[in-house]
């Protein structure tokens, strides 16, 4: 199975990008953080580090991913991308459960965060720095529809959006002694609900899913154009890896046309999936005057 070599390097450059700008943000955040006594802006520089980690399972997957198919591996490893998304939003968290422990720690002492002018422009910096790797991220996922680069990008704007939370309580820090602490708390927050969506979007296509009803609208109309009557495709299974997807689904066609001509009809069809939805198919042909087949027919139908 052919692996884009361009969507390949796309998606290792991300990576090395979003590695060597992380490891400089986190060095700054933490001293920012030590320096003000700050424990949103610690956690916040955790938080950019752990976005170095995940960067670095993207490169892997990266890797991975590019390998051809194999006699283990038929389909290729495409799929390795969905695992790469599932760890990142396992980390992340790890990360919100850190971050939350530390807030509710620092809020019981009743510890406050001593912000200066560094606090400021470091936390400013972080979130632009942070957004533009997000849609860097969300660029190279656009172009090569890796997984992996959404969960990476979102983990970038996931990080952004806790330093404008963060800067925000910098300057209410101010007056409130305990804003520090509920500013990480509700950072915590936000990444579990970032990390459900991640989880979700990554386990969804590796229990299984159904394809789309638009995609089975199209592939009926297929069937029609070609047989010039209904064929009544159904029994949809839809297999994603990486770049590459497979399906099949069962049509029924009249028991009494040779076999050659359904096999023929079949073909044409598999053929125009593949040039119009980038699909491969695969067609279980069914008798339509067997009476059992019949019965599922109006059954499913």
């Amino acid at each position: 199975m052919k692996i884009d070599a361009h969507n390949h390097d796309l998606t290792a450059r991300q990576g090395w990008i979003s590695v060597i700008g992380n490891t400089v943000l986190f060095a700054i955040k933490y001293w920012a953080g030590i320096v003000s006594g700050s424990v949103s802006i610690i956690a916040d520089a955790w938080h950019t580090l752990s976005d170095s980690i995940t960067s670095i399972i993207v490169l892997f997957s990266a890797k991975i991913r590019k390998k051809p198919a194999d006699k283990e591996h038929p389909f290729g490893h495409g799929r390795i991308d969905l695992v790469a998304s599932l760890i990142i939003g396992v980390l992340l968290a790890v990360v919100g459960f850190s971050m939350l422990e530390q807030s509710i720690d620092k809020l019981i002492n009743k510890e406050p965060a001593d912000f200066g002018w560094i606090a400021i422009f470091v936390t400013a910096g972080s979130i632009i720095a942070k957004e533009m790797m997000a849609q860097y991220a969300f660029y190279t996922y656009r172009k090569t529809n890796n997984p992996a680069l959404k969960a990476d990008g979102w983990h970038h704007r996931s990080d952004a959006i806790s330093s404008v939370i963060v800067l925000i309580g910098v300057f209410l820090g101010r007056y409130y002694w305990w804003v520090d602490s509920v500013v990480g708390m509700m950072v915590a927050v936000m990444l579990f609900g970032v990390t459900i969506n991640i989880l979700k979007t990554s386990v969804q296509p590796l229990i299984g899913e159904a394809p789309s009803e638009e995609d089975q609208k199209h592939i009926s109309k297929l069937c029609k154009e070609v047989a010039n009557k209904d064929l009544f495709p159904h029994h949809f299974h839809i297999h994603r890896y990486g770049e590459h997807t497979e399906i099949t689904f069962h049509v029924y066609f009249d028991g009494n046309i040779p076999i050659h001509e359904a096999h023929k009809s079949a073909s044409i069809i598999e053929k125009r999936v593949f040039e119009e939805m980038k699909m491969s198919a695969t067609i279980h042909i069914e008798d339509l005057t067997d009476p059992i087949e019949v019965k599922i027919m109006d059954d499913n139908h």
